[in-house]
């Protein structure tokens, strides 16, 4: 109905905005403190990225995808594949970070000999290899022009075969993924674990410590924009899987599933700001140096 229309539009238009600015102010605060040279907070930024073009271009487009506005076969598919590019450039982020953090503590050269410019690479690998795996359907993997009329309004659900979102795009390129992120958290966490469980003895040793209890404070917090990523996105792809599997779809719980997939992009800056100590320590730094300068050109005014 109109006024199911309405509400889902306007959930989503306060969850584009949300993006917008929380993850704007991700890449300024990392980019204001230079961490953006640092390996795991380089995958962050590019993450923040992906997850402020959620707010500023997947959000409208899959809007316009909707039904909204009446296009070719070929924009439509096109604008389609364009929401998916961005879900994917998120999973890679992710398991480009959960790798980063597993090769950290397991292979002692590898903190001593990685570079920004090696973090640089892998940040601009995980989009390059993510268009690919979400334009497969301007390739053909589509529903194809038979289910398109010219008169008909660009619908998401029309151009994008079933088959692609199930078995390609969530069982190979989102769930595998996050089966090997969690078992590779689940390997640092262990390990963090036994080695703390030691007693600590001289300089060297409470030094190892100290950074194994960083590691695991750092770890914990990306494990946790990991498992909110796998919440908020699992129940729309199970939905695909009921609606490939039994036929039956509900549009108000597709909606639903969509808002609170793209609602993940509006969340995970506010888990860095409560739980990465180096971005919360940022923002305080922004907000305090915005509110100096407000406060000194008020007080030059008057």
């Amino acid at each position: 109905t109109d006024i199911e229309e309405t509400i889902y539009t306007l959930v989503e238009v306060l969850i584009a905005v949300c993006c917008c600015l929380g993850n704007a102010m991700v890449v300024l605060a990392l980019w204001k403190t230079k961490s953006i040279q640092q390996p795991t907070y380089c995958f962050i930024v590019s993450l923040a990225v992906a997850d402020f073009l959620v707010g500023a271009v997947a959000i409208p487009l899959s809007v316009l995808v909707d039904g909204r506005v009446k296009t070719s076969f070929h924009t439509c598919l096109f604008i389609s594949c364009v929401v998916i590019l961005l879900t994917l450039v998120s999973v890679l982020c992710l398991t480009a970070i959960a790798i980063d953090r597993y090769l950290r503590l397991s292979r002692p050269f590898y903190k001593r000999t990685v570079t920004w410019k090696y973090s640089y690479s892998v940040a601009a690998a995980c989009w390059f290899f993510a268009v690919p795996l979400s334009f497969t359907p301007m390739f053909g993997w589509n529903e194809g022009l038979k289910t398109f009329n010219s008169s008909d309004k660009c619908m998401f659900v029309n151009v994008i075969t079933l088959n692609y979102l199930v078995y390609f795009n969530f069982f190979l390129c989102t769930l595998t993924p996050l089966l090997v992120m969690t078992v590779l958290y689940a390997y640092v966490f262990c390990y963090i674990r036994e080695n703390l469980r030691e007693k600590p003895g001289n300089g060297a040793q409470n030094q190892s410590r100290n950074y194994l209890t960083k590691e695991k404070q750092l770890a914990s917090s990306l494990a946790l924009v990991l498992a909110l990523f796998a919440l908020s996105w699992l129940p729309l792809h199970i939905m695909n899987c009921i609606s490939l599997f039994t036929n039956h779809a509900n549009k108000i719980a597709f909606h639903i599933g969509i808002s609170l997939s793209h609602a993940n992009s509006a969340v995970n800056p506010v888990v860095y700001a409560f739980k990465i100590k180096k971005i919360k320590s940022a923002y305080i730094h922004i907000w305090k140096r915005y509110t100096y300068c407000e406060a000194e050109s008020q007080g030059s005014q008057s």
